[in-house]
């Protein structure tokens, strides 16, 4: 008789369990536009989800404790003239968060750490380039203030926020809509999918597709791909017969699949979670209601099925926590954010350990919030992996950090003095300014709202004095 061997790995128990009604956050109207995004962004500090708005897009940011039930007048986030389509964290600031809308704008940003008493309008910087419809953000991984979007026109811009220029476009590249766009862990290369079908290699600095696979997935619904840690592109895409497909390819070699594996016959696209430290990938197809999970290793079949969390409720979006921002006295090695109809429901993935000591093995030093270079000297083609920082104490985001937008003056053509730009004293100035401004027109509103009151207060009272001498 031979026996059975069982492939050894931490991650085999992982369970996956909703939090407990008092932890979601009841009564959002959440976004029923029709776009294959995620819908939610969250990171150690905010929950972000677009949301149901009128005359024009919008999207909600709540403090993650805010839990329960969402006052229907809590303030949102709105500018966009048309629907707000992905929205996503700076990942080296927690109060920054950039918005892509229809009405072709990116905007960027910047959330106070306590709740504005009114909508937040004004952003920090509008990014203009695009000439259709915008869907698609992601920030650099180790770059600062560096936003790669890409819209309905078939471009790619990647822009310095800090400065609101264009540091690059990649606009002949895709012959079709662009479905996702995916950095590698240093911010040196790009992956894409698009309509034609063919999964894409870029080097976005010297505006060349490296290496090129078509019809990873024979089907022609959309595809997603995203990198994993050892350089392979993880894909999910359709068979001919319309069947879910996930597949594992090596960039140096595209003619064969590392991995290929069928799955259902479900219509919803997959959206795929990566976590470079565990090296799971999530899997979570907008309509379904489960979420299933493999691990990617070495040996064959390279793609392994763990589990799948599953429930009632059909999702609508899904927010990914960065590691961060997990609770590692609880084994917790991911946490989503499950968008329901009316409500955000917390899904967590646990490692089930008896002790209660720190589990160096689960949490590996994970990229923290401080960029490794600056936008000009990426620019320049210098690359850099994440700067890691250690959980074994637990993480404590950063008190609010102010984003500075200096645009260049048009007029001044001299040349940079140095190769990194130094931050000057009207910087700082400016910034002052800004606070300064923003701080009295939170006391202006306060103001009215006293006065309003006073106003109702006086109102109350002569409809009293006239009942009580209509009574006499």
């Amino acid at each position: 008789m031979s026996r059975r061997v069982v492939r050894q790995s931490k991650f085999r128990h992982v369970f996956g369990q909703a939090a407990k009604a008092d932890q979601a956050y009841e009564d959002i109207r959440v976004s029923k536009v029709t776009w294959d995004s995620s819908f939610c962004a969250v990171n150690p500090k905010f929950l972000a989800i677009i949301v149901e708005a009128g005359g024009g897009g919008a999207f909600i940011v709540l403090p993650l404790a805010k839990t329960g039930r969402v006052d229907k007048n809590y303030p949102l986030v709105t500018g966009h003239t048309a629907p707000v389509l992905d929205i996503d964290w700076c990942p080296h600031n927690d109060n920054v968060i950039a918005s892509a809308s229809d009405d072709t704008t990116i905007m960027v940003w910047q959330i106070p750490d306590y709740t504005p008493l009114r909508n937040i309008t004004e952003p920090i910087i509008t990014l203009e380039g695009h000439s259709k419809r915008v869907g698609i953000l992601s920030w650099h991984p180790t770059a600062r203030n560096v936003l790669l979007s890409a819209g309905g026109d078939n471009v790619i811009i990647i822009w310095n926020v800090g400065t609101g220029e264009v540091l690059l476009s990649l606009d002949d590249m895709h012959p079709d809509i662009i479905h996702s766009v995916c950095w590698n862990s240093n911010g040196s290369l790009l992956a894409t999918t698009c309509k034609d079908k063919t999964l894409r290699i870029i080097d976005p600095r010297k505006g060349q597709v490296v290496a090129e696979r078509f019809a990873a997935h024979e089907g022609m619904r959309p595809m997603r791909a995203i990198f994993t840690r050892q350089g392979h592109i993880f894909t999910t895409g359709f068979t001919r017969m319309s069947q879910r497909e996930l597949g594992l390819w090596d960039p140096n070699n595209f003619e064969e699949p590392v991995a290929l594996q069928e799955m259902d016959t479900s219509n919803g696209v997959l959206l795929p979670f990566y976590d470079a430290d565990s090296s799971i990938i999530y899997l979570c197809g907008k309509g379904d209601s489960s979420i299933r999970y493999f691990e990617i290793t070495d040996e064959p079949p390279f793609v392994h099925y763990l589990n799948t969390f599953s429930s009632k409720e059909p999702q609508r979006g899904m927010g990914f926590m960065p590691k961060r921002g997990l609770d590692v006295s609880k084994c917790e090695i991911a946490r989503f954010y499950k968008l329901h109809e009316r409500k955000c429901e917390p899904i967590i993935m646990t490692v089930p350990r008896k002790s209660d000591l720190f589990q160096d093995d689960l949490y590996p030093d994970t990229p923290g919030p401080e960029p490794a270079l600056e936008a000009d000297e990426w620019l320049s083609g210098q690359d850099a992996e994440p700067v890691l920082i250690s959980l074994r104490d637990g993480y404590v985001p950063p008190k609010h950090r102010e984003l500075r937008v200096t645009k260049p003056n048009i007029l001044d053509v001299r040349p940079p003095s140095g190769p990194r730009r130094s931050q000057s004293a009207s910087d700082t100035s400016l910034s002052q300014q800004h606070t300064l401004e923003r701080l009295l027109e939170e006391i202006k509103a306060l103001r009215e709202q006293v006065q309003a009151q006073d106003q109702r207060i006086t109102a109350l009272e002569n409809m009293l004095c006239e009942l009580v001498d209509g009574t006499d």
